[in-house]
């Protein structure tokens, strides 16, 4: 018996999909069994990858950990070892910029199994009670959020990871270009753009919304009525399935004041083989199978899992079971924008999302000097 081990993130969406996916395998693969192990959100998005990768064969990745896996030569490329033709579907059939957020120096370092971005997310059955619609514009955003009764909010999740998260994606969607991936600074109007729309939005912010990240706000929102409305956070097709939670949640694309819901921070996970593992060629033929895109609209999604093909997203059965998730979301998911990958990112967004949630928690005052002190952090992070 071969035994391969994997690691991926404590969720339903993070592990059962895989599990699935390892049963089949078996199936397939007889002598073979996949286990797998899950840590984490929080750790998923900030512990180090050459810890793992001398532990597990597959490993769920977050893109911009790339940098540091390829300077420690810690993953298998694979295009060296997956067809061209394969590949070429998989490119063709991304989720946003989901594929490409895993090349890296001409290597495709993991597969996009699971897409995502943020997103908006909302009761329909509050927001219908109160007599309003969902906000396509940050000003109908902010409108929105003072209308609410008391005992009644908008939510916001703002740990440090996520602060950054919505201060990127407004940044991103204020600027219409990049910035910091392609190694140009972040424009001062951008950054202080995103500053002002977050500062206006957090006095009707949920308490808790400065210590929640999206999976323990999904929860809040699906458990109790204190949230009616998120405008920004990763989306969990999960929670909009019923039964899942009490309340299912809704999900739309984000607000916009210039025109299409640009600049979401893709997130998302990438299945990735350790170049540890013993036994590659039957690491490979897993991912394969797993992103092949009737394994993701089918086996994947029955599965609760969130898929990275695009055939997953504009499948009507896969659409039917998550509510219009996919369909509802997609054009923000291919509107998104990538984060810098480079080796020491993962330690400056850590840093400098604790310095947004300080700022907006705190009411700060001098945006510009923000701005030009999480330009200067970047250009120490690039070394």
């Amino acid at each position: 018996m071969i035994t391969l081990k994997g690691m991926t993130w404590r969720h339903e969406r993070g592990i059962r999909p895989l599990e699935a996916a390892s049963e089949r395998f078996a199936q397939l693969q007889p002598g073979v069994r996949i286990e797998w192990d899950a840590r984490s959100l929080s750790d998923f998005e900030q512990y180090p990858l050459e810890l793992l990768a001398d532990r597990y064969d597959l490993i769920m990745i977050d893109h911009p950990h790339l940098g540091a896996a390829v300077r420690q030569d810690l993953l298998l490329p694979l295009n060296d070892w997956l067809p061209e033709e394969f590949l070429r579907d998989q490119a063709s059939h991304s989720v946003g910029p989901s594929y490409a957020s895993y090349t890296w120096e001409n290597r495709q370092l993991a597969l996009p199994l699971d897409a995502a971005a943020q997103v908006s997310a909302y009761r329909a059955d509050l927001l219908e009670r109160l007599s309003l619609t969902v906000p396509r514009t940050w000003e109908e955003a902010a409108r929105l959020a003072r209308s609410l009764p008391d005992g009644m909010a908008i939510g916001l999740p703002l740990v440090p990871v996520h602060a950054f998260a919505s201060f990127f994606t407004l940044s991103s969607q204020y600027a219409k270009k990049p910035f910091w991936s392609d190694g140009s600074p972040l424009p001062p109007s951008a950054g202080e753009y995103a500053l002002g729309v977050l500062q206006e939005l957090a006095p009707s912010l949920h308490p808790l919304s400065l210590h929640e990240d999206p999976i323990a706000m999904s929860q809040r929102m699906g458990a109790t009525d204190e949230i009616a409305y998120i405008p920004l956070i990763y989306g969990y097709s999960n929670y909009a399935r019923d039964g899942f939670v009490p309340h299912a949640l809704r999900f739309a694309n984000i607000p916009s004041d210039n025109g299409a819901p640009r600049g979401s921070m893709i997130g998302g996970v990438g299945l990735a083989v350790s170049a540890r593992c013993r036994h590659p060629e039957i690491a490979v033929r897993f991912v394969r199978m797993t992103a092949d895109g009737e394994f993701q609209r089918t086996v994947f999604v029955e599965n609760g899992g969130q898929p990275g093909h695009r055939s997953a997203w504009l499948d009507e059965e896969a659409n039917r079971r998550a509510n219009g998730f996919f369909r509802e979301t997609l054009q923000t998911l291919d509107e998104g924008s990538v984060r810098p990958r480079f080796d020491g990112y993962i330690q400056f967004q850590e840093q400098a999302g604790s310095l947004i949630r300080e700022f907006i928690a705190g009411n700060g005052t001098d945006r510009k000097a923000l701005v030009a002190r999480l330009n200067d952090m970047l250009r120490e992070a690039e070394g």
